[in-house]
């Protein structure tokens, strides 16, 4: 049983660690890669490539698990949906052609991501993975619906989607979450031994509608990949009740944003939690990130608890900062 898995199974609190987008932008060998590579889609959809850069951070640092590189986007995509990528802006997807996403063949589908469940395969056997875990992911069906309806990040703008016509949204529901579960089940039968799903904009939501958009959907996912003997992370990015969350999806993890207090996560959910760091420590001085660093670590000492950050790793991060993160993880008693 890898670390992680022992933590997950609340076997034990082995000060493990892993990090979202550990492999990407901030590294070098990834930036030297994406210089030859401009079109993201084209570069996640590249077997070889998206295999390599998946182990990159692992012959850097003594992390306890890899993340497949691939984005959430590719289920759009793959039902037909443009999705490019702009620099300094994000992604931009096209319009919604209903009749064509609600007529997408499941053959046709996993044959657009192929290259996804190729590269799990040959990264699940590389000498870096031995030992460790490969996890998957896949966006929460909230957050696949919310970048399908309004074709851009909410980042920077107010929410457009128009929620008048319901029953289009809902029948759009149903096929995302179709696909998502054929995702799911594509990277497990590859060799993914966790499942993350990332709900990265659960915070846009008004709580009154938490159970029909977040909980149901969600749950519907945790419960088929539990189903495939997997593990299920649920990160709710923005949710405003984690212990309510919790006990309406159920998954085997919970990851926690930067902007909760891991406090009373601690005293109010029996779940692993996983993450909660704020990724702006690693772009501070070491003092400020080791005080933080042994803040979490403290606070879940007693409790199964897999180091990770509250988001991902930021592009202009000093990769030396994160071997002395990993370290301060890995050496904490």
């Amino acid at each position: 049983m890898t670390v992680l898995q022992k933590c997950i199974k609340k076997k034990s609190n082995g000060n493990c660690i892993w990090l979202m987008r550990q492999a990407g932008r901030y590294l070098p060998e990834f930036r030297r890669i994406r210089e030859n590579n401009q079109d993201f889609i084209k570069l996640c959809l590249n077997e070889n490539l998206s295999s390599e850069i998946t182990v990159q951070p692992l012959k850097r640092f003594d992390i306890d698990a890899a993340i497949i590189f691939s984005d959430i986007l590719l289920v759009p995509h793959a039902l037909g949906q443009t999705v490019n990528f702009k620099k300094d802006f994000g992604p931009m997807l096209g319009e919604i052609n209903f009749n064509k996403i609600s007529n997408v063949q499941e053959s046709e589908f996993v044959n657009k991501l192929k290259p996804v469940y190729n590269a799990i395969h040959k990264t699940k056997d590389k000498d870096e993975i031995k030992d460790k875990d490969l996890i998957g992911f896949v966006g929460a069906p909230w957050t696949i619906l919310v970048y399908m309806l309004n074709r851009k990040s909410p980042k920077n703008e107010k929410l457009n989607i128009n929620v008048n016509d319901k029953k289009f949204i809902d029948d759009l529901l149903i096929i995302i979450i179709k696909f998502l579960k054929i995702h799911i089940e594509n990277q497990i039968n590859n060799g993914a031994t966790i499942i993350q799903i990332f709900d990265s904009w659960a915070g846009l939501l008004d709580k009154k509608d938490y159970e029909k958009y977040i909980y149901k959907p969600t749950k519907d996912l945790v419960d088929f990949v539990k189903s495939k003997k997997t593990p299920a992370i649920c990160f709710p990015k923005g949710i405003k009740d984690y212990k309510e969350y919790v006990g309406a999806v159920n998954p085997n993890v919970i990851s926690i944003d930067y902007d909760v207090d891991p406090m009373l996560i601690s005293k109010t959910i029996d779940i692993t939690v996983q993450g909660g760091l704020d990724p702006n420590f690693l772009i501070g001085s070491k003092e400020e990130l080791e005080i933080n660093v042994k803040k979490y670590l403290d606070i879940f000492k007693d409790k199964p608890y897999i180091f990770n950050l509250g988001h991902g790793v930021l592009p202009n991060t000093d990769p030396g900062m994160v071997d002395y993160l990993v370290k301060l993880v890995k050496n904490y008693s």
